[in-house]
């Protein structure tokens, strides 16, 4: 058996070693806070996925923060807050797309909150449905923002309604 084979057959090993050497390259040119905190957030990803599949909602969200309904929370920032929850964004989006589980919206919530919480960030954490158009089938959704900045999830207000909320617990106390 190869050492290394390749799950792609029109690509031949040496493509491959191209490919891995292009995306290493790539990396290295991140941020050196990116690249620190790649690892970290990619197993944090894993265990959120981990989490949402073991432990009930109920459980679970009091510790995404103080849930405040369906009222609309935007938290105001300071300038390098919003620089950091951007930073914070782009990091969980690039570490979601290199884990070989499906890290969607719900784990890149959570693990947004975790990082978010870990500097001090004020955010909100909403959730929403959608009845899709054409099969009339319900699509839920999670977001977060962190002042103007959409952490992850997108711009989500005009698409999706909003049927949970929950705030940083320090913004709950002003």
């Amino acid at each position: 058996m190869p050492l290394l084979q390749c799950p792609c057959p029109e690509l031949n090993a040496a493509d491959m070693l191209k490919t891995i050497r292009r995306k290493a390259l790539a990396f290295l040119r991140k941020p050196l806070w990116t690249q620190l905190w790649f690892l970290p957030t990619w197993l944090l990803l894993g265990l959120a996925k981990a989490v949402i599949f073991t432990v009930s909602f109920r459980r679970l969200a009091p510790r995404l923060g103080v849930a405040r309904g369906i009222d609309p929370w935007v938290p105001l920032l300071e300038s390098n807050e919003e620089m950091l929850a951007l930073q914070i964004g782009r990091l969980i989006r690039l570490a979601a797309r290199y884990t070989p589980w499906d890290s969607n919206c719900f784990p890149q919530a959570v693990v947004a909150r975790l990082l978010l919480g870990f500097y001090h960030i004020p955010y909100a954490i909403y959730f929403g449905l959608m009845r899709e158009p054409c099969s009339n089938e319900m699509r839920a959704h999670a977001w977060v923002v962190s002042g103007r900045i959409p952490v992850t999830g997108g711009r989500s207000f005009g698409q999706f309604t909003v049927v949970g909320c929950f705030i940083a617990p320090g913004l709950a106390e002003q």
